[in-house]
């Protein structure tokens, strides 16, 4: 078991790093319609509207929480917009289990190892909910747990499938706009939470990693 881990995290190292000169069959293979989103696998949310990645790095927002700041990245080559799915603990999900619709689950990014989180704090531009990055390996509480939304008829989970991220703790939708940032983050824009359905909260899974959906699961 632990050398199966271990052969994963050496995978997910040479599929992921862009200066590597790898690419895996399973990056290749999410160019394809269809493919299943499991737990464990690393992927890139893609905003629909903006077509901006949901994207995290070690710069802390200037207000509001003052933690790990989350923005909308123009680029599509950038390791810092790397998610990995995960379950909420407490529950049987296991890696290469098939999300479905419906799921409470967590989105761990995959350089800083923080959670994908929300509050009350205001977002820096809209003043809307903050979306940040909190926590580490060990540590996760609430705030880090969304319900997986599918738009349609899906059961579950797929590549290039319209979804909605709502918050457990506010009932925030995952959010973005063409409302960008000048300094820090300059051309990168903003992520937040809004309560409301609206356009501007469909996601789409991009690039990634897809670990194989197990047996059970189909």
């Amino acid at each position: 078991m632990a050398l199966g881990f271990f052969c994963l995290a050496i995978f997910l190292y040479l599929s992921l790093d862009p200066d590597s000169g790898y690419t895996s069959a399973s990056a290749a293979a999410s160019g394809k319609e269809g493919v299943e989103i499991t737990y464990g696998s690393a992927i890139k949310l893609m905003h629909e509207k903006t077509k901006f990645r949901l994207h995290s790095h070690d710069v802390p927002y200037g207000s509001g929480s003052g933690q790990q700041s989350v923005t909308g990245f123009p680029g599509v080559v950038d390791s810092n917009s790397y998610w990995i799915v995960k379950p909420v603990p407490g529950t049987t999900e296991k890696q290469g289990d098939a999300v479905k619709s419906g799921a409470t689950i967590r989105l761990q990014h995959m350089k800083t190892r923080k959670w994908l989180h929300s509050h009350l704090h205001a977002s820096p531009i809209s003043g809307n909910l903050e979306v940040s990055c909190f926590g580490d390996d060990t540590n996760s509480d609430t705030g880090d747990h969304w319900k997986l939304i599918i738009e349609g008829s899906g059961k579950t989970w797929k590549q290039d499938q319209r979804v909605r991220l709502q918050h457990i703790d506010t009932s925030g939708y995952l959010h973005s706009h063409d409302k960008k940032y000048q300094r820090i983050a300059g051309g990168q824009q903003e992520v937040c939470g809004i309560r409301e359905k609206k356009a501007d909260n469909i996601w789409l899974a991009a690039e990634g990693v897809y670990l194989p959906l197990n047996e059970s699961s189909k």
